[in-house]
């Protein structure tokens, strides 16, 4: 009895209960671990899925042989190779560059001579060009991938900076708390910056880091060169935990608020200044002066006694100059500062599945078809024997149909000189041409509209509850802040904002809540139901999130929370108005070249083209005529003419058509994808809409000044050359 009674000394105490504690201990440690190293790597894969194609190309071909690369080169590839999450090594990078490069080289080259000796002809000169210069480019891409992924890998966490210094200040503002206001960060920010979050706490839990101070000091040295105010904001919520009055530390911590907002707005106003001359020499450079060059080609190619064909324009019209523009507005767009405008929560919209079908393409193809065959008739005459089979020439003369006035030319304009068949050059084969654009660009208008039509309606709904949520979370903060429960404030709230724009997301919430029993996170972001699934954006999101974290700890520090979230929007909403102010010149600039003036000079220059051949072959004619009625002396004089104005030498106007039109489809596509970016940051959804409507005015007005200009200088050559004859 004695010895049960006897008091226990620190060693048996910690003899008998030590090996419990630790082992909790430990099991707490690994949970937290496990949770956060699973979450980690799993989230890392389905986010990164390019990445991962490119590891496994890197790690199987890139094992082949090891290269040692200078000190520097090294340090900077693995430097981007870690910003950008990636499981590779610098040796691993360039020999999978220096594999591509040779692949390409010698599977090109290999292609090229077994064509020429098999089927004869002169070397293809110009291809082997192509093939050494894409070999070259493509080492060049494949090299500097880590970089451009380290570089998007940035921007799109750049835009989540501020909804991410915002999350750790309300925290931090109920609980002092930092390695709980990162998590809480982490596991409510969308990505990627929250797997940049949860790796903070992966390097730790590996042992890369002794601390969780450590290893965000560590994290936040890689923004030291692009986001200054994003390192100086997370020094101020530290130096928060050092304060010495709860006043002061709130100060604190909305200072660094105010630093993030201040910080993205002056990158903003700097690159609105320096985006206008980078795009006026894409302009220049990538519209006006490739355009005017077209009007030079046929008189070129005639000249040059055939050495310009087709293909030739082709490759350098749809392949070398958008590529060259592409390029040029991906460094203006990679320059962009982040967060401000980027694209809202699409993906989570209960409409997205309409946006992600490819059905619409089908239809629209399906729609199309007639036309592109109208288009591409002149060639089925050209180059098939189908019309032979039908009974049929491969060409009638104007004169043939009682039309005259179009020349003395075919309608098709299909020449036929020793057995040798060129064209298509005749006014009826360029503009029936008009159709092969046309039922390309509309096949893409029509699908973009179906796919965006309900889903923009959506968007403008909840971008005026956006603008009205602020003066709509003061008044829900005031109902939580009199003690009324949540549930019950989102329906006060909801009968106050009657006739207003937020009417409906209150609406939902409520309906949920008292209809259907659900709690307030399930109202909120129930996958089915939730009401922030019919408003995907951003803010709203980040907005209820909040909301629901801060209620779990009381309804005067859920009040509180939405008072400084609905301070933050107002903000932010200045922020927006004034760069819209400052970006107002260079969209609308950029929005006329490419819906009106590019389409309006490519348009002219068609009709030019179309104007020199005719002239061309009219002249053509007269010569032939005229050195058979002279005789052969004379024929000799003339050989030199006749070389120039040989039409069968010349590129058809109707080729330069199809490449104006096609490069005027991709010029669209890239100069919109440019515009939305530089108003409204990375946006899918707005910049398939936005593609739609602008390659809808381009092409319209395109084809009309085409037709217009095709007709009015082919009649007016053909009333000059019959005086002339």
């Amino acid at each position: 009895m004695a010895d049960k009674n006897k008091r226990m000394t620190t060693e048996e105490v910690l003899k008998k209960y030590g090996a419990k504690i630790e082992r909790e201990v430990k099991d707490y440690n690994s949970e937290i671990s496990g949770r956060f190293s699973s979450s980690y790597e799993k989230f890392r894969k389905s986010m990164s899925p390019k990445f991962s194609r490119y590891e496994r190309w890197c790690k199987s071909l890139g094992n082949l042989f090891h290269i040692k690369l200078a000190e520097k080169d090294r340090i900077g590839i693995e430097k981007e190779i870690e910003t950008a999450h990636l499981d590779l090594t610098a040796s691993e990078v360039m020999v999978f560059s220096i594999i591509s490069l040779f692949l390409v080289l010698i599977g090109g080259i290999f292609l090229l001579v077994a064509g020429w000796l098999i089927f004869g002809g002169k070397f293809p000169f110009f291809f082997a060009f192509l093939v050494v210069i894409f070999s070259m480019f493509l080492f060049y891409y494949t090299y500097n991938i880590p970089k451009r992924l380290a570089l998007e890998w940035r921007l799109k966490a750049s835009s989540q900076m501020v909804p991410a210094i915002l999350y750790i200040v309300i925290y931090m503002k109920q609980s002092s708390n930092f390695e709980k206001a990162i998590q809480f960060a982490a596991e409510h920010l969308e990505e990627p910056l929250s797997l940049d979050f949860k790796k903070v706490f992966y390097d730790v839990e590996i042992g890369r880091y002794s601390s969780i101070k450590e290893s965000v000091d560590h994290y936040l040295e890689t923004w030291r060169e692009s986001s200054i105010e994003f390192i100086e904001a997370f020094h101020l919520i530290e130096s928060s935990l050092y304060e010495p009055s709860e006043d002061r530390r709130i100060q604190t911590l909305e200072k660094a608020l105010q630093v993030i907002l201040d910080g993205v707005y002056d990158k903003m106003l700097k690159y609105s200044h320096e985006v206008k001359a980078p795009l006026t020499n894409v302009y220049m450079f990538g519209i006006i002066l490739p355009t005017l060059s077209l009007a030079l080609l046929p008189l070129a190619s005639t000249i040059l006694s055939g050495l310009i064909q087709w293909y030739h324009v082709l490759m350098l019209f749809n392949v070398i100059i958008p590529f060259l523009v592409l390029y040029l507005t991906m460094n203006v767009m990679m320059e962009r500062p982040g967060g401000y405008g980027e694209e809202s929560l699409l993906e989570r919209n209960p409409l997205y599945y309409k946006y992600k079908s490819n059905q619409y393409f089908k239809k629209s193809a399906l729609m199309m078809a007639p036309f592109f065959i109208l288009g591409i008739l002149p060639l089925i005459f050209r180059y098939t024997n189908l019309p032979l089979w039908l009974g049929l020439r491969r060409d009638y003369l104007w004169s043939e149909l009682g039309l005259g006035i179009f020349g003395s030319g075919g309608m098709f304009g299909i020449v036929e000189d020793n057995g040798v068949i060129s064209g298509p050059f005749g006014t009826l084969a360029t503009l029936l041409s008009l159709f092969v654009p046309l039922s390309i660009a509309f096949t893409f208008i029509i699908a973009y509209g179906m796919k965006t039509r309900e889903l923009i309606k959506e968007r403008t709904k909840y971008k005026e509850v956006e603008k009205e949520f602020a003066s709509s979370l003061f008044q829900l903060g005031n109902r939580l802040g009199d003690g009324i429960p949540a549930e019950i404030a989102f329906a006060k709230v909801a009968e106050s904002t009657k006739g207003t724009a937020t009417e409906g997301f209150f609406k939902i919430v409520n309906e949920n809540i008292h209809n259907l029993g659900m709690g307030l996170s399930e109202a909120l972001f129930n996958p089915r139901r939730g009401a922030v699934i019919f408003y995907p954006s951003r803010l709203i999101s980040t907005s209820m999130k909040i909301l629901v974290e801060s209620v779990k700890k009381g309804l005067r520090i859920a009040a509180r929370a939405l008072m400084s979230i609905s301070a933050y929007i107002k903000n932010i909403r200045k922020i927006d108005d004034r760069l819209r102010d400052l970006l107002a010149d260079v969209v609308s600039d950029m929005r006329n070249n490419m819906t009106f003036l590019a389409p309006l000079l490519t348009g002219i220059v068609i009709g030019l083209a179309g104007m020199i051949t005719t002239i061309f072959g009219t002249l053509s004619g007269l010569l032939k005529n005229s050195v058979t009625e002279t005789g052969l002396e004379l024929a000799g004089g003339m050989t030199n003419v006749l070389g120039i104005f040989k039409v069968q030498s010349m590129i058809p106007t109707y080729w330069l058509q199809l490449v104006v039109g096609i490069y005027l489809i991709e010029i669209v596509f890239i100069l919109t994808s440019t515009l939305v970016t530089v108003k409204s940051g990375r946006d899918k959804l707005q910049t398939t809409y936005e593609t739609g409507r602008n390659l809808k005015k381009a092409i319209v007005f395109y084809s009309i000044v085409s037709f217009a200009s095709i007709m009015a200088l082919t009649l007016l050559a053909g009333v000059v050359l019959k005086n002339l004859v």
